[in-house]
C-alpha cells in the first residue's frame, strides 16, 4: 500500500475543500474526528458481524449500482414521469443504451467503500497532526494477528480501536496521543485484512477510487 501517494492525494483533497468552502484558519480537527467515528460506525453497519439479534450477520459486500444516465430507471426520458403525475401523461419511454434498460451498471462493495471512507479521515488526522509515520505498519505484524488475540473477537478489536482513537484525541501528552493513534490505525488495518480478508492492494484501490469520487463531489457542489 503506497501510503506516501495516499498522503499526497488526501492533502490535495483537503486543501481543495478548505479553499473552496472558505475554511482557511479554522480548526477542523474535531470535525475530522467526528467524521471518522461516524464512518467507522457506517463501516460496522455494513459489516453486520455484531448484529446477534439478526438472522443476517453476513457482511454486505455486493450491491447493485444504479445506472447514472437513466437514474436507475432504464429510461433516459425518466424525468417526464413527474409530468405524467401532474396530469400531462403519456411520456415517451426511451430505453437507456448504457444499461440496456436494466437500470443498473454493475455492482459495488459497500463494506469496502465504507472502509475507504474511514481511510480518508485517518489520513487527514495524520496530516493535520504531523503523525504520518505512525501509519506505517509492517505487513508481517498485520498477517500474524488473529481475532483470537483479542477478548471479544472482532467486536473486541473494534472497541479497542475506537478506544485508542478517542485517546489519540483526549489523552494528555502528545507522545501518548501519537501512540494511541498508531494503535488505532493498526487495529483498523487488522479488522480489514484479517477480519474481512481485504488485500492491501484492494484497500489502496478503494481509497483512490473514492478519492476521485470526492473530488467529483466537490466539483458538483456536494
Amino acid at each position: 500500500m503506497n501510503l506516501e501517494k495516499m498522503f499526497e492525494m488526501q492533502a490535495e483533497l483537503d486543501r481543495r475543500i478548505i479553499r473552496e468552502k472558505g475554511l482557511e484558519g479554522q480548526d477542523l480537527l474535531p470535525n475530522t474526528y467526528v467524521a471518522l467515528i461516524t464512518e467507522l460506525g457506517e463501516f460496522a453497519n455494513e459489516g453486520r458481524w455484531f448484529k446477534h439479534w439478526s438472522d443476517n450477520q453476513k457482511p454486505c459486500t455486493e450491491r447493485l449500482i444504479d445506472c447514472s444516465p437513466c437514474n436507475g430507471t432504464g429510461d433516459v426520458n425518466y424525468e417526464r414521469v413527474a409530468e405524467d403525475a401532474e396530469g400531462y401523461g403519456g411520456h415517451e419511454f426511451i430505453k437507456c443504451e448504457d444499461c440496456d434498460g436494466e437500470g443498473t451498471e454493475g455492482f459495488k462493495n459497500p463494506l469496502l467503500e465504507e472502509y475507504a471512507d474511514c481511510i480518508h479521515f485517518f489520513l487527514s488526522i495524520a496530516i493535520k497532526k504531523g503523525w504520518q509515520e505512525k501509519l506505517h505498519v509492517s505487513e508481517e505484524s498485520l498477517f500474524s494477528f488473529t481475532e483470537e488475540n483479542f477478548d471479544g473477537g472482532l467486536s473486541g478489536l473494534y472497541l479497542e480501536m475506537q478506544w485508542s482513537l478517542l485517546n489519540s484525541r483526549m489523552f494528555k501528552g502528545e507522545e501518548k496521543k501519537k501512540e494511541h493513534f498508531h494503535v488505532a490505525w493498526g487495529l483498523f488495518l487488522v479488522i480489514g485484512v484479517v477480519g474481512f480478508g481485504f488485500t492491501l492492494d484492494q484497500i489502496e484501490k478503494a481509497y483512490m477510487d473514492k478519492n476521485a469520487v470526492n473530488h467529483k463531489r466537490q466539483q458538483e457542489g456536494y
